[in-house]
């Protein structure tokens, strides 16, 4: 609960102090994710095999710069005693409740050059800090990326496709709540 209320706190300061610097852009995203926790180093390992019994997720980004933002999401699913985790058969259902915080770098522009046709895909890698708890809680180490297609001309709504490796602090003492990816599918809003 201590490293809940702590790691509240780190991003409420984040999220102020950002917003300070330069009122920019927010957005709002909603939809879907996958766990991926089967104790593979392969992100698409067994994809009929992740997990998506309640796969929400929701994600608020702050856009400070023109190459940079600060994302705070939550995500929520679960396990079933059927699933698997790292190989360990369940012996009951548990709930998947994620808090992650991360900085992302916009690079798309840079790799198409800023005049290029292709304003309607913008390419991001984003690392940070995560809270989760499967069976306990851990905090983890995220680094991912992604690709935002924007469905209308002025950028204002747009689908979101991610993948993010969560690498646990304690991983080697932490049973279920151990290393694992999580794939997301979402619809993004200008707020």
């Amino acid at each position: 609960m201590k490293k809940l209320i702590l790691l509240t706190i780190l991003v409420v300061f984040s999220l102020s102090s950002f917003a300070q610097r330069n009122n920019n852009e927010w957005f709002l995203s909603v939809g879907f994710n996958s766990v991926n926790s089967l104790g593979s180093h392969s992100p698409i390992f067994h994809p009929d095999e992740w997990i998506t019994q309640f796969p929400i997720s929701a994600a608020v980004e702050f856009n400070w710069s023109e190459d940079f933002a600060i994302e705070q999401s939550i995500t929520l699913n679960g396990f079933t005693e059927e699933d698997e985790i790292d190989g360990v058969d369940l012996k009951k259902d548990y709930n998947y409740l994620s808090f992650d915080t991360h900085i992302k770098y916009y690079f798309g522009k840079h790799l198409f050059g800023r005049t290029s046709n292709i304003d309607w895909l913008d390419l991001y890698v984003n690392a940070g800090l995560g809270f989760f708890s499967i069976d306990e809680t851990n905090i983890s180490a995220n680094l991912g990326g992604g690709a935002l297609f924007w469905l209308n001309q002025n950028r204002s709504f747009g689908i979101r496709a991610q993948v993010i490796g969560k690498f646990a602090f304690n991983h080697s003492e932490s049973g279920l709540d151990n290393n694992h990816y999580q794939y997301h599918l979402q619809a993004v809003f200008k707020l």
